[in-house]
């Protein structure tokens, strides 16, 4: 089932974060993790309570990430953690319904696998702002990594509409994105879902059908 899966970070956002989180959830995306890593527990707490409204309202997942207790404490559709911390937490991830890990290679994916993964994150798959100066690993790298793993992988890192097809061809059940979906504007985000769930249903589609016309770049972040 190939996935559209928004990433946040709220300083990128060119707008305010909570209208983008409903412009996203609106707009067909599958799931949104709430990554938002320096906040404290309290904090991350009370926007995950406004977040998970939300997207219960357009029935899109909420996935949190990193903070385990909040997670279950909020009953979240999901935790997602690095692969350190599933490690530590492997016991716990048992009884959740479900957990994301993100890896980097296919031996961190079979980590993941025996922390009772339901999925992971592989990256970075493109150059991103987010690493800059460290080299992707590639679609080639991507391809090894779906075929080796035996639970949903799903591409992260660069990920955009101009590159979507490409991670997904090589073997990604969905695409991540954080830069992109923080920042784009609803007929985007609506077109890229479009784009997925026909590929998902293996129909014959084209990239340049998808996006003919739109506005490729996304609004500046001030």
């Amino acid at each position: 089932m190939c996935k559209l899966i928004a990433v946040t970070n709220r300083k990128l956002c060119s707008g305010d974060f909570l209208d983008q989180i409903k412009k996203l959830a609106a707009n067909n995306v599958d799931m949104i993790v709430l990554r938002e890593k320096d906040m404290n527990e309290r904090d991350y707490g009370k926007l995950a309570v406004q977040v998970q409204e939300i997207c219960r309202l357009h029935e899109t997942a909420c996935v949190l990430h990193g903070h385990f207790g909040v997670a279950r404490r909020l009953e979240a559709d999901g935790i997602h953690l690095p692969l350190l911390a599933a490690m530590k937490n492997r016991e716990n991830l048992r009884a959740v319904r479900m957990s994301g890990v993100s890896t980097h290679s296919v031996e961190q994916i079979q980590l993941a696998e025996a922390c009772f993964a339901s999925y992971v994150f592989y990256g970075h798959v493109f150059s991103t702002e987010c690493k800059e100066g460290v080299p992707p690993r590639g679609l080639s790298r991507l391809a090894e990594a779906c075929s080796a793993s035996d639970v949903p992988v799903y591409a992260l890192g660069g990920i955009s509409p101009e590159n979507a097809g490409l991670a997904l061809d090589a073997g990604a059940e969905g695409i991540c994105l954080m830069s992109w979906a923080m920042r784009a504007k609803e007929d985007g985000i609506r077109r890229l879902a479009r784009f997925c769930h026909c590929y998902q249903r293996r129909e014959v589609v084209r990239e340049r059908d998808f996006f003919a016309g739109m506005e490729m770049r996304v609004q500046p972040a001030e």
